[in-house]
């Protein structure tokens, strides 16, 4: 399993980031390998000095639930199986090339309600179980080992309406970057205008000044085709305050390969950091070149060609390894998928692992990216409901940075059948106007909704009865709508002889 899994890591860097681009001033480590588990609640779990022993030695991604019994007492959303409390521990050692650097810790999911620890000094916690998020480490380390504590907390299930699993179920890694260095998730780029002919692409960067004072330093951001040749580049001399400072560069890129998912190419903005000719900081950002139109008159069209979506709702579980799913099982569910024909996907109902959107980028997939199930009213007795108030906002900008980049994403989805009492609450018009402020290039939906703060209006089931269409369009004749979810329950439009009601 673990030559499988480095293979995988070595696969899914080549699709993520070129490999003809060095990125040895920041540093991206895997640490999967050697925790070690302890299933339930313990006493002082987070102190440098447990012993942990006797605990069960194991490599991530992990689902402690899946390797729980079958039971008729446990709740069928989870699949008839045990929620519960895990405890995850890790040691690393040290090194003396992190001297005067920034040293995080990067997990890119734990479901759910994840607390973690180095060295007994608490970092946070974050309730939602499908959002990455990223620590700093630098201060609280110290030479020779320090001790990683993890805690889950999934032991109130249903925490959701499907199958979640419960553990560190996603990959963890360590970034090491200079104090100075293009923040994390930091980099947008964006396609304002594309043709046959030229595109424009623009970036929006944050840097950030670790270094406690007002410094210059010069960026120059280049982009890559394919094959790693040099199509244009951009250098910007920046004067960084203390903190975060933000950054624009604008480029032309003439006869663009265009992504669709028949030509799903990829470019690569490959952006550097200089101090007085010192390299600081080297990153690259995958992106591609596609225009997208949605409208009543002609429905989608990307690159100006007319495109039906042909697609699927996909939970990110498969039975039966669980919520800790392979790549090699990924990629074959896809590869699956693109045989029968299928050339979008929506991620119901919550945002996926970061290798499922580079896969989606690679092989042809449109995605439309949902980002909650429901919102500020618990749909399960025990789901993200109960923490809504509290990290609704900080969880949607973190996905929406995580993925903007991603050209398989042609639209965002902000919840799935959520009942009209949230129009009291003003909960649809605070998400669509995050949105907006992060993304303009991407409209917003959100499944089983018509109303004002939308881009194009969502069908779930309610789109097979009968004239529901057209009706809709006859009310709202300058608004485009799109089936988000079209079972068989309300009767396919004729094309089933069953009858439902």
């Amino acid at each position: 399993m673990r030559i499988n899994r480095i293979i995988t890591g070595i696969v899914l860097g080549l699709i993520a980031v070129h490999p003809a681009f060095s990125q040895a001033t920041r540093v991206k480590t895997n640490i999967d390998f050697d925790w070690y588990f302890h299933l339930g609640d313990i006493a002082n779990g987070e102190s440098a000095a447990t012993d942990n022993s006797q605990w069960r030695r194991l490599d991530l991604p992990h689902d402690f639930s899946i390797e729980g019994s079958y039971q008729q007492t446990n709740p069928a959303a989870n699949a008839f199986l045990p929620g519960g409390t895990g405890w995850y521990r890790k040691t690393i050692r040290w090194e003396s090339a992190w001297k005067n650097k920034e040293v995080s810790i990067v997990f890119d999911g734990v479901y759910m309600n994840s607390e973690v620890w180095i060295n007994g000094h608490y970092l946070g916690k974050r309730p939602n179980g499908c959002i990455g998020f990223k620590y700093d480490l630098t201060p609280y380390l110290k030479n020779g080992e320090n001790a990683i504590a993890v805690k889950v907390d999934n032991s109130r299930v249903p925490s959701a309406r499907w199958y979640t699993g419960s553990g560190i179920y996603r990959h963890v890694w360590l970034l090491i970057t200079n104090p100075i260095h293009l923040a994390w998730q930091g980099s947008f780029v964006r396609t304002p205008q594309v043709n046959n002919s030229e595109a424009a692409i623009h970036l929006d960067a944050q840097i950030k000044n670790g270094s406690g004072s007002k410094t210059k330093v010069v960026v120059t951001s280049i982009i890559i085709n394919k094959v790693g040749k040099e199509i244009t580049r951009h250098t910007s001399e920046v004067s960084l305050d203390t903190g975060s400072t933000a950054i624009a560069q604008n480029f032309i890129v003439k006869n663009p390969a265009l992504w669709s998912p028949e030509t799903p190419v990829i470019y690569y903005l490959k952006t550097i950091i200089k101090k007085s000719g010192q390299v600081l900081d080297n990153y690259t950002t995958p992106f591609g070149i596609r225009k997208i139109e949605f409208s009543p008159a002609f429905g989608f069209r990307l690159n100006g060609k007319p495109t039906k979506f042909k697609g699927v709702c996909d939970h990110q579980d498969a039975p039966p390894v669980g919520a800790a799913m392979p790549e090699e099982v990924l990629y074959s569910r896809l590869k699956l998928l693109k045989a029968m024909g299928c050339n979008a996907i929506r991620t119901s109902h919550n945002p996926r692992s970061p290798e499922f959107y580079a896969m989606c980028d690679t092989m042809g997939f449109m995605v439309m990216d949902e980002a909650f199930d429901g919102w500020d009213h618990p749909k399960a007795k025990w789901d993200y409901g109960n923490y809504w108030k509290d990290w609704w906002k900080t969880d949607l900008e973190d996905f929406i940075k995580r993925d903007r980049n991603h050209p398989c994403v042609v639209i965002w989805s902000q919840g799935n059948e959520v009942p009209d009492y949230h129009k009291e609450l003003n909960v649809q018009e605070q998400l669509y106007n995050v949105y907006h402020a992060m993304d303009s290039t991407r409209p917003v939906t959100q499944a089983w909704a018509l109303d004002k703060y939308l881009d194009v209006a969502g069908f779930n089931a309610n789109g097979e009865e009968k004239n529901a269409l057209e009706n809709f369009h006859k009310r709202y004749p300058d608004r485009p709508a799109i089936g988000t979810e079209i079972p068989h329950t309300r009767q396919t439009r004729g094309v089933y002889r069953t009858q439902t009601s």
